[in-house]
């Protein structure tokens, strides 16, 4: 159940209306208004491929716009830091426009949503300005294929500048409080295939999250009162029962909270591995798509599944989309269920500050799947006992504290890190997220 906690610091396009009808949007009389800034800025359309700066790249209109490669720009030669193996590539590379932030950022977290046929990948890199005017490095945030037989899937270590670091998938600021944050970025996509191939990668959308969450260790409790009472039919599997299958995964089930959330909702929307997919799954296991799904999620550099955008981004290989982001509250977790859409979260808690959970754990995903008709949280825990076991009902101060809070105590006394609010976001192609009056984080 161990998740990349490793934030430091305090460690589209999107916007779209409801799948459902909207509820009223006037905010609840007991909504309480956090201090955090949070913000999603995403490229998707058309017009937003085409106002980026490519070489080599082609933007493709139609229902769902991508950028590819057309011409590529040259050739170059990569070696696999995992495997040493060294090929030489094709590529292309699109810059999106500067994108002002309109806050002084503190984290960045960058997901895409891309199709690589065998033969391609692609990698994520980050350009950004401090508020004193300085430029950051260009940071790798991600080398991804949906496939391992290519590149292995990964993030890069050892990156910073003394100001900021890269934190596995996380873009964080060192000291907030000497005051030079992030205020504004912009993203480049290079994509790779085999020379004098057809295959190109097709990438749907990229974009960041970029947020300043102050250090807390409680936060307010929101009222709620959209959802209550309304649970989705989101299936349910547990990650324990895959303990001890392929340890080379980030040591095996025990430890694959992400994909196996990511997974129940994948299969909510209807999708799922092919059984082409799942040849390679030892027959006699339960559940082969989990095992799937961790092996597709699996960051080489990392050693886990849990890296976040590369979760999103498998959900996105089933033509969904996928972001990751922060939510300020209960609240607005409560407007996507209303929307029909689950909402996976990232937190980590002692036993004794989540009734019902009975362990521990320094970072853990799971699926809020509803509410109950006096506003506690219904999840999907995978770290359950059988499938049977995986639905729980927490509640709802307690959830809230350990889901947004950024910084715990230890059963020893000392302080670690919290998610602040982490969430996966995945829902079809096309689909209307909720609308959220002063919300710009989806």
């Amino acid at each position: 159940m161990r998740r990349a906690a490793t934030i430091a610091a305090t460690a589209a396009a999107l916007v779209l209306a409801l799948v459902m009808p909207a509820p009223a949007a006037a905010a609840h009389p007991g909504t309480v208004r956090h201090d955090e800034q949070i913000a999603f800025h995403a490229w998707r359309s058309y017009p937003q491929w085409r106002s980026g700066t490519g070489d080599g790249t082609r933007a493709v209109p139609g229902r769902t716009p991508y950028l590819t490669i057309g011409r590529a720009a040259g050739t170059t030669e990569y070696t696999d830091p995992h495997t040493g193996t060294t090929r030489t590539w094709e590529y292309a590379t699109w810059t999106s426009p500067v994108h002002h932030i309109g806050f002084g950022a503190s984290e960045l977290v960058a997901s895409w949503n891309a199709d690589t046929p065998a033969g391609t990948w692609l990698q994520v890199d980050l350009e950004g300005t401090y508020t004193d005017g300085r430029a950051t490095p260009r940071y790798v945030m991600g080398r991804w294929a949906a496939g391992d037989q290519d590149i292995r899937r990964a993030s890069v270590d050892g990156q910073g500048d003394g100001v900021s670091s890269i934190w596995t998938d996380t873009f964080a600021v060192d000291d907030v409080a000497a005051g030079v944050l992030l205020a504004s970025y912009r993203l480049r996509v290079t994509l790779y295939r085999t020379p004098g191939s057809a295959a190109a990668p097709r990438v749907r959308q990229v974009g960041a999250m970029a947020s300043n969450v102050p250090d807390r260790f409680s936060v307010p409790a929101s009222a709620g009162h959209i959802a209550w009472g309304r649970e989705l039919a989101v299936p349910r599997y547990s990650q324990n029962i895959h303990e001890g299958e392929y340890p080379q995964y980030d040591g095996g089930g025990e430890a694959w909270c992400s994909p196996t959330s990511t997974e129940m909702v994948v299969e909510y929307w209807g999708h799922r591995p092919s059984a082409e997919d799942l040849a390679w799954v030892d027959p006699s296991y339960a559940d082969p798509q989990v095992d799937h799904a961790a092996r597709s999620t699996y960051d080489a550099t990392y050693e886990g599944a849990g890296n976040w955008p590369f979760n999103t981004a498998y959900a996105a290989t089933y033509g969904l989309t996928g972001i990751v982001t922060r939510l300020h509250s209960l609240d607005e977790a409560e407007r996507f269920i209303a929307a029909g859409i689950p909402v996976i979260t990232s937190q980590s808690f002692l036993a004794t500050e989540l009734t019902g959970a009975n362990y521990s754990t320094s970072g853990h995903l799971f699926v809020i799947v509803g509410f109950t008709a006096t506003g506690d949280v219904i999840v999907n825990d995978p770290a359950s006992s059988s499938n049977d076991a995986v639905r729980n009902v927490y509640r709802r101060a307690e959830f809230e504290q350990v889901w947004l809070r950024t910084k715990r105590y230890r059963a020893n006394g000392t302080v670690a890190s919290g998610s602040g609010g982490i969430a996966y976001l995945i829902a079809p192609e096309g689909a209307r997220w909720p609308r959220v009056p002063g919300s710009d984080n989806w």
